[in-house]
C-alpha cells in the first residue's frame, strides 16, 4: 500500500491529532472537539453525551483555565454529576469463575520474545496430568451455583502438547457441570501448528473459542514465530488452521498477533487474515519480553498508533458498505463504550481469574506461572486468600501511579498487570491516544446508525 494513499495520511493526521488532545486535562472528564460534533466523556461511569457548542466552549475553557468550580458546574448542567461508581475499596476474595489450565509447559516453536521463554516459563518442560487438570475443574465448578457461568482456558506453552488432557478435562467438565447446572465454556490459545481434523471437530462440539497466535503474513510471521529447527510456520499453521476456519459455527476462530517492530503493517494483516476467514482479529503491543527483544520504543509506540487508526478507518468504511471486518481491538473498545464499561482492574488476574501451573499451582494469570510475584497458593494447599487480596488492594487503580489523574483510568484500569510491573507504564500515550479515536469513531458509527434507522 502506497504513503500516498489517502487513507494513510488520513490516519497519519488523526494520530498526530489523538495524541495531542488526548493528554490529560481534568480526572473527571474529556472533551473532544475536533469532530463535526462536540463530545464529552465523563470518568465516572463512562457516559457520553454530544454536546451543543456553547457548552462544549465552555467546557473547554474551564479546562484550559484549571477552573474546577466552573468544570463541576458545567457537568451538573448536562446532567452528568451522579454519585461516584467506583470507591477505593479493593475487591476482597471474590468468587472464582474462570481458571487457566497450563497443560503443558513446553512448545514446539521457538519465538524470541516469548513471554513464557519459549513455553517453559524457564524451567524444565513438563505436562499437566489429567488427575491435576480435573481436580482444578472440580473445584472450579463445584464452587458455583445453579445457573451460574464457568470458563476453563487451555494454554501452555503449546497446549497441544497435552491433547489428551485437553480432552479428559474438556469431557470430565462438561459431564460435572450438566451434573450441577452451571454453564461452562472453553478456550484455547494455540500456535496452531500441531492441529488436527480432529480437533476440530472436538473443539466445535464443544464450542470452543480457539485463538491463533498469528504474526502476520508470510515470512513476516515465519521471522517472529520459527520452528526450533528455525524453519517458517506460517504455511504449516494455515494449512492446519483453514479446515476449523470452514467448519466453525459453536466454535469460533479467531486469530491474536503479537504487534513487534518486526510486523508494523497491521492493516494488510488484518485485511489478510479476514480473507482467510478469522472471526476476529486482535493485535497486542509487544511490551515485556522475556528477553527483553523486540519490545516496541517510543517511535514505534507511536506508529503502533497509526496502524491502528488505519484499521480503524477500514472498518468505519466496511460498516459504511455493509461488510464486515473484524477488528476485534476496535469492536471490543466500541461495546464497552455502548456499556458504560468502568472498572477499577484491567481484567480478572487474581480476581474472578487463575492460572493453573502443570503441577497445580495457582498464579494471577497465565502471564504469571512458575513467577515468584502473583503466586496465589495451590489446588492441594487452596488459595492463598492473603496474597490474594494484597494483589487486589496494591492493583487497584486507585492505588496506581499517575493513573488518579488520568481520563481513561476507567477504560483502561491501570494497564495489563504483568507488563506494568515489568516495564512500568509506556504506553499510557498510545492506549490514551487509542481512545480517543475510538471515541470519535463512536460518535461517527452512531450518528450513522441513527441515521438509517430514521
Amino acid at each position: 500500500m502506497s504513503h500516498a494513499d489517502p487513507d494513510i495520511a488520513m490516519a497519519a493526521t488523526l494520530s498526530s491529532i489523538a495524541l495531542q488532545r488526548s493528554k490529560p486535562r481534568h480526572p473527571s472528564v474529556h472533551l473532544i472537539t475536533d469532530g463535526p460534533v462536540a463530545r464529552a466523556m465523563v470518568v465516572n461511569r463512562s457516559r457520553l453525551v454530544d454536546l451543543p457548542q456553547t457548552i462544549a466552549r465552555s467546557l473547554d475553557y474551564a479546562l484550559a483555565a484549571e477552573d474546577e468550580a466552573s468544570v463541576r458546574s458545567l457537568l451538573t448542567l448536562i446532567g452528568l454529576d451522579e454519585p461516584v461508581a467506583i470507591n477505593d475499596q479493593p475487591l476482597q476474595s471474590p468468587p472464582l469463575h474462570a481458571i487457566s489450565l497450563a497443560v503443558a509447559q513446553g512448545c514446539n516453536l521457538a519465538c524470541g520474545y516469548c513471554y513464557a521463554q519459549q513455553g517453559s516459563f524457564g524451567g524444565p518442560s513438563t505436562r499437566m496430568s489429567v488427575e491435576t487438570a480435573q481436580l482444578a475443574v472440580k473445584q472450579l465448578i463445584e464452587a458455583r451455583q445453579h445457573g451460574e457461568s464457568v470458563n476453563i482456558a487451555f494454554l501452555g506453552g503449546e497446549p497441544l502438547l497435552g491433547r489428551d488432557v485437553i480432552r479428559e478435562a474438556t469431557h470430565f467438565a462438561a459431564a460435572l457441570a450438566r451434573e450441577r447446572g452451571v454453564n461452562v465454556g472453553f478456550s484455547i490459545t494455540t500456535n496452531g501448528t500441531l492441529l488436527t481434523e480432529e480437533d476440530g471437530l472436538f473443539f466445535e462440539t464443544y464450542g470452543f473459542a480457539v485463538t491463533i497466535s498469528v504474526d502476520g503474513v508470510g515470512h513476516v510471521h515465519d521471522a517472529l514465530r520459527p520452528a526450533r529447527d528455525g524453519s517458517g510456520t506460517y504455511d504449516r499453521l494455515m494449512t492446519r488452521v483453514r479446515p476449523l476456519l470452514k467448519l466453525q459455527q459453536k466454535m469460533q476462530v479467531s486469530a491474536r498477533v503479537t504487534v513487534t517492530p518486526h510486523n508494523l503493517n497491521l492493516l494488510e494483516t488484518l485485511q489478510a487474515l479476514t480473507a482467510e476467514g478469522f472471526h476476529s482479529v486482535g493485535f497486542s503491543p509487544l511490551v515485556r519480553a522475556s528477553n527483553g527483544q523486540d519490545e516496541l520504543n517510543e517511535g514505534e509506540v507511536a506508529a503502533l498508533l497509526e496502524q491502528m487508526i488505519s484499521c480503524g478507518l477500514a472498518y468505519e468504511k466496511a460498516v459504511l458498505t455493509g461488510q464486515r471486518l473484524p477488528f476485534a481491538n476496535l469492536e471490543t473498545a466500541l461495546r464497552e463504550l455502548d456499556r458504560g464499561s468502568h472498572r477499577p482492574y484491567p481484567c480478572g488476574a487474581g480476581a474472578g481469574y487463575l492460572a493453573v501451573s502443570a503441577n497445580g499451582d495457582l498464579s494471577a494469570c497465565h502471564r504469571f506461572v512458575e513467577a515468584d510475584e502473583g503466586q496465589m497458593g495451590s489446588l492441594i494447599t487452596g488459595i492463598d486468600t492473603a496474597a490474594r487480596n494484597q494483589w487486589l488492594a496494591e492493583r487497584h487503580v486507585h492505588a496506581q501511579h499517575p493513573c488518579q489523574q488520568c481520563w481513561a483510568r476507567y477504560l483502561c484500569a491501570g494497564g495489563c498487570h504483568h507488563e506494568v510491573l515489568g516495564r512500568g507504564r509506556h504506553l499510557c500515550d498510545f492506549i490514551r491516544g487509542w481512545l480517543h479515536y475510538v471515541l470519535q469513531a463512536h460518535g461517527r458509527l452512531e450518528r450513522l446508525l441513527h441515521a438509517h434507522s430514521a
